[in-house]
C-alpha cells in the first residue's frame, strides 16, 4: 500500500488531503488505480491511523465540486451498478474472516455515490518487490516454507467458505516488518466491471492464471487447486527469478523444466516436486485441497511425479474449452504483455459436437481441449 499515484491525470478524482468522511479524516494517497483510490486517513475515533479505499472506476465515472462521484455516461449505469455491488460484497466478505495473512477490513459503507472500505495501512514490500531487490539472505526452502503455512492458512479459510482468491501472483502477496505474509484484495469489482465491459473478457496475469481461468464464465469449475497453481507459480517466480510459462501453452505441449530438474541452493528435491505438482497444467493433476498439500509439504505422502511431455496425448475433454488466439501465446516469443502484467483475453463461446477444436489457419493456434476434472463451485 506504498505505491504512488501511477500519473497526474490518474489521481484528479482524488479527494484532498483534510477531507473527512465520517470519522475518518483524509492524509494523502497510498494509490490509484484504474477501479479505486487508496488514501492514508486518521481514524479520530478509535486514534488509528488506516487505509481507506474508495469504489473510482476511473473509466466510467468522475468527481463533482460536491465530493460526489458522477457517472460520465448513463450507458455505464448497469454496469457502475455492478462494480459497486462487488466491491460492497468483497468487503463484507473480507470482514468477515479474521486471519493475520488476510487483508483485514474494519469497516464498510456507501456515501457520495460510491463505497468505502477501512484497511489496516501495510508497511511492508510485496514479494516482487522482495525479489527484485537485494536479499538479505538467499530465498531457500526454509524461508519459502516459512512463506507458504501462513498462506496456506489463509487460502483454507477462504476455501472452507467456499470462496477462491484467483487474483494469486507475487506482486499481491506483501511482507510485512515482522516477516508474515499478508494476502491482498481480491479486485472483484474490476473483474465484474470487465466481465461486462468486454463480452467473455477475464483480466488475468497470464504466467500465474491456470488454464480453467481462461474459460467462459461458468463453462468449467475453479476450486482450491486454482489459488494452488497460481501460489506454485509464485513460489516458481522466487526461485528462479521468472514466472511458469502462461498455463494455456502448457496444457498443449508442456516442455518446460520441472523445477525439480533444476539445482537450487537450499531446496530439496522432494520441496521442489510439491511444487511442480502444484505447477501441473492439469486441474486434476494438482493438489485438490490446501489439505492434501500439507499432507505432502509434511512428508506425509509423496506428490506425484512430474509428467514427462505431459500433455503430449491429451484425453478428450468432457466439455470443450475454446481460447482465442490471443490466449495462445505465438510459436515464436513472448506475449505481449509481462508475466505479471495484466492481460485482457477475450474468450470465444464453447463450441459444441466435438472433442478438438482445429485451427483456422496454418501455425495458429484457435484453441484446446482436454478433460477438466473438477470438484467444487466456481
Amino acid at each position: 500500500m506504498s505505491e504512488p499515484p501511477r500519473s497526474p491525470a490518474e489521481a484528479e478524482s482524488a479527494l484532498a488531503p483534510g477531507t473527512r468522511l465520517g470519522e475518518f479524516e483524509l492524509r494523502g494517497l497510498l494509490g490509484v488505480g484504474g477501479f479505486g483510490i487508496v488514501y492514508r486517513a486518521f481514524d479520530h475515533q478509535l486514534e488509528r491511523e488506516v487505509a481507506i479505499k474508495e469504489y473510482m472506476p476511473a473509466s466510467m465515472a468522475g468527481r463533482t465540486e460536491t465530493m460526489h462521484v458522477s457517472l460520465r455516461s448513463r450507458s455505464d449505469a448497469e454496469v457502475f451498478s455492478l462494480g459497486l455491488r462487488s466491491f460492497v460484497n468483497e468487503a463484507k466478505l473480507l470482514a468477515r474472516f479474521d486471519h493475520p495473512s488476510l487483508l483485514k477490513v474494519y469497516r464498510f459503507w456507501e456515501a457520495n455515490g460510491t463505497a468505502y472500505m477501512a484497511m489496516p495501512v501495510l508497511r511492508g514490500q510485496t514479494l516482487k518487490e522482495l525479489r527484485r531487490s537485494a536479499q538479505p539472505a538467499p530465498i531457500d526452502e526454509a524461508w519459502l516454507r516459512r512463506l507458504l503455512e501462513p498462506l496456506l492458512g489463509a487460502l483454507e479459510t477462504l476455501h472452507a467458505e467456499g470462496v477462491y482468491h484467483r487474483d494469486i501472483a507475487p506482486d499481491n502477496i506483501e511482507i510485512e516488518p515482522d516477516g508474515h505474509p499478508v494476502l491482498l484484495d481480491f479486485g472483484a469489482a474490476r473483474r465484474v466491471i470487465s466481465d461486462k465491459t468486454q463480452t467473455l473478457t477475464a483480466i488475468l496475469k497470464p504466467a500465474y492464471a491456470p488454464v480453467e481461468q481462461y474459460a467462459e464464465a461458468g463453462s468449467v469449475r475453479q476450486g482450491p487447486w486454482t489459488d494452488l497453481y497460481a501460489l506454485g507459480a509464485t513460489v516458481h517466480y522466487l526461485l528462479l527469478g521468472r514466472a511458469p510459462a502462461p498455463a494455456t501453452a502448457r496444457v498443449v505441449a508442456d516442455d518446460q523444466a520441472p523445477l525439480s530438474s533444476h539445482r537450487i541452493d537450499g531446496c530439496s528435491e522432494e520441496f521442489l516436486h510439491i511444487v511442480d505438482w502444484m505447477l501441473a497444467p492439469r486441474p486434476g493433476d494438482r493438489p485438490q485441497n490446501v489439505a492434501a498439500l500439507r499432507a505432502a509439504l509434511r512428508g506425509e505422502v509423496p506428490p506425484p511425479q512430474p509428467h514427462a511431455a505431459q500433455a503430449a496425448a491429451l484425453a478428450p475433454w468432457e466439455r470443450t474449452v475454446v481460447l482465442s488466439p490471443a490466449a495462445m501465446p505465438a510459436a515464436a516469443g513472448p506475449p505481449a504483455a509481462g508475466p505479471d502484467e495484466p492481460v485482457t483475453l477475450v474468450m470465444p463461446r464453447p463450441m459444441t459436437g466435438g472433442t478438438r477444436v482445429s485451427s483456422p489457419a496454418a501455425g495458429s493456434h484457435a484453441g484446446v481441449s482436454d478433460a477438466l476434472p473438477m470438484a467444487a463451485m466456481s
